[in-house]
C-alpha cells in the first residue's frame, strides 16, 4: 500500500514513518508540508492512502475532504488533527473519510487506526463509536432490516462507485441499481443520494 503524509510537522512524519517501519506493506512515496502540493502529488504518485493533517497550510477542512473525494473516489483517507474528536470526527467521515484520529492519541492507536483502513474499514475512536450508536439507535435499527444486497449496493455507493460500476460488480443490469437506490433512500429515510452516502458511512461505523 503507497502512502503519502500530508503534515506540516516534520517530526509527525518521521514518527509516522519509523512507527510502521516493520510493515513491509507500507511504502511511504512522498511527504507534504503545504496544501497548494496536495493535488498534485496525488495525481504524480497514485497513492492508496492519503494520511492528511486537517489543518495543513493552504487547505480548507471539510471541503478538502469532499474534494479529495470527487477527484480521488478510490484513495482511502485518514484525517490527522489537534482538535478533540467529539468535534470533528463525525463530520470528517460525513466528507468522505475513511478514518479520523486525533495527535494526542497513542502511536499504537495511530497505528490501529491504520492497518484498519488498509483492511477496508472506517476508523473511529471507541469512544466515538459509543456515542454513535447510543446517538443513532433508529437509524441503526433500519440499516439492520436492509437487505444482503441492499447493504453491498449501499457499500458501494458510500465508496463512490457509480450504477454502471456497481451493476458491473454484482453482475446487474444498471435499471436494477436504480431501483435499490430508491430502495434505500425510502428504508432510510432521506431524500438524496448524498444524504444516504452520509448516514450509511456513520450506520456502518455504529452497527
Amino acid at each position: 500500500m503507497n502512502i503519502i503524509i500530508a503534515d506540516h510537522h516534520p517530526v509527525f512524519r518521521r514518527g509516522i514513518r519509523s512507527m510502521m517501519k516493520d510493515h513491509k506493506e507500507f511504502s511511504f512515496k512522498e511527504k507534504i508540508d503545504d496544501g497548494n502540493e496536495l493535488i498534485s502529488s496525488i495525481e504524480l504518485c497514485n497513492p492508496d492512502l492519503l494520511i492528511l493533517e486537517v489543518d495543513l497550510p493552504n487547505t480548507r477542512g471539510m471541503a478538502t475532504i469532499r474534494e479529495l473525494r470527487t477527484h480521488f473516489p478510490d484513495l482511502k483517507v485518514l484525517i490527522l488533527s489537534c482538535h478533540p474528536e467529539e468535534m470533528y470526527a463525525v463530520s470528517a467521515i460525513k466528507a468522505g473519510a475513511d478514518g479520523y484520529i486525533s495527535k494526542t492519541r497513542s502511536l499504537k492507536d495511530i497505528k490501529k487506526s491504520l492497518l484498519s483502513i488498509a483492511k477496508g474499514e472506517t476508523y473511529l475512536s471507541e469512544e466515538i463509536k459509543f456515542q454513535l450508536q447510543h446517538s443513532n439507535q433508529k437509524e441503526v435499527l433500519n440499516f439492520k432490516k436492509l437487505s444482503t444486497r441492499e447493504v453491498e449496493v449501499l457499500n458501494f455507493l458510500s465508496k463512490g462507485r457509480r450504477n454502471k460500476e456497481i451493476a458491473e460488480a454484482l453482475a446487474i443490469n444498471e435499471k436494477t441499481v436504480s431501483t435499490y437506490k430508491t430502495r434505500l433512500l425510502k428504508k432510510l429515510k432521506v431524500d438524496n443520494i448524498a444524504d444516504l452516502i452520509h448516514q450509511s458511512r456513520l450506520l456502518q461505523i455504529a452497527n
